[in-house]
């Protein structure tokens, strides 16, 4: 899948441009073969005053990229640009990557009445596919109740997308009854609840909304619970004792136990096994968390239960453990063993 995040804060990038009086181009990586530094699905803006948001391959090829915007700006067309990152003759630059990107550049309009919408719909963080045939052409929108904007989907594109919103796959291209499409699915951010609101846990929360968590803060201190501590965009402040909140109002979620008070920690482990939960890591000795179980009424087997939360990094510091609990978080989403990179001969991409 495509983070719907990140496609949004590229959109908002691209409307800034707009604000400016300035001309913006979308740059989409639509595939990769072998190794990359980014897989496809992966925006950046770049627009006619020399302003770019986001990046593709951390640098390497952004320079050269450009140079091929400002001619789609210029002309109003798409085009594909292919990058072989093997051949180090040719582009004198030493990447590392060793693998093969194309990236779509498509000029985007204010009077644009497809992207118009694409962008309103990004707002709500709600999901939906993207269709664009290549390198010209048509283009459509796919919404989670069926719903389509832009040129209307023939079946077999309509399926494919509905398909590929349903499964998360990644952005790919798709050869459909004649066509070349590259179909991107944009989900949502992956819900996290923070269970506390203490001086550590001001680093997760920070760590977490960088790496595309939408995180809820569950507190019952308003003084603690509130952007003062937290003003990171897009947090939602929960200020409620565990057990008052309904287990159906944050089902699905990942979860951070993390309160310093057992009472609390309990009542919030008694909620998030009831919320039918991807995740849930307990900070603290595991001792701690057996007898808190045992308090409950609940064991190990009864939910998805980590204890203690976080990798072995040798953490002592908030902002440190913090490093290890938001790293582990991400190694489960992207179901990944957080181990060493060394040795491999592909970080991701494929074959």
């Amino acid at each position: 899948m495509s983070s719907l995040l990140e496609a949004r804060e590229t959109f908002h990038a691209i409307a800034e441009a707009w604000a400016r009086g300035k001309k913006a181009t979308l740059a989409l990586l639509v595939s990769v073969r072998g190794s990359a530094y980014r897989r496809p699905g992966a925006k950046m803006m770049m627009a006619e005053d020399n302003r770019m948001h986001g990046t593709l391959s951390g640098g390497c090829l952004e320079g050269d990229l450009y140079q091929w915007a400002e001619l789609a700006m210029a002309d109003g067309e798409n085009r594909i640009q292919s990058y072989d990152l093997t051949e180090n003759d040719m582009w004198g630059l030493g990447i590392g990557c060793k693998g093969a990107v194309d990236i779509l550049l498509t000029p985007v309009s204010p009077e644009d009445g497809f992207w118009r919408e694409t962008f309103a719909r990004a707002e709500g963080l709600a999901p939906f596919a993207l269709a664009l045939e290549l390198p010209q052409g048509r283009r459509t929108g796919l919404d989670g109740a069926g719903h389509t904007w832009g040129d209307p989907p023939a079946p077999a594109l309509r399926e494919a997308m509905a398909e590929a919103l349903k499964s998360g796959t990644r952005a790919a291209v798709r050869a459909i009854e004649g066509s070349q499409w590259v179909i991107d699915p944009l989900l949502p951010p992956d819900p996290l609840v923070v269970a506390g609101a203490g001086h550590d846990a001001i680093p997760v929360v920070a760590r977490a909304t960088e790496v595309g968590f939408a995180v809820t803060v569950l507190d019952p201190r308003a003084a603690f619970n509130g952007p003062s501590r937290f003003p990171q965009p897009g947090v939602e402040f929960l200020v409620a004792e565990p057990d008052a909140v309904p287990p159906d109002r944050l089902l699905h979620r990942w979860w951070v136990i993390m309160n310093h008070n057992q009472a609390r920690d309990e009542a919030a482990l008694r909620l998030a096994l009831a919320s039918r939960p991807r995740w849930i890591g307990v900070l603290g000795p595991l001792s701690r968390t057996r007898e808190m179980l045992t308090n409950i009424g609940h064991a190990f087997q009864d939910g998805p239960i980590v204890a203690p939360v976080g990798l072995d990094l040798g953490a002592e510091t908030p902002e440190e453990v913090a490093v290890s609990i938001v790293a582990q978080l991400m190694a489960e989403r992207s179901g990944r063993s957080a181990t060493p990179l060394a040795g491999r001969e592909r970080i991701h991409g494929t074959s």
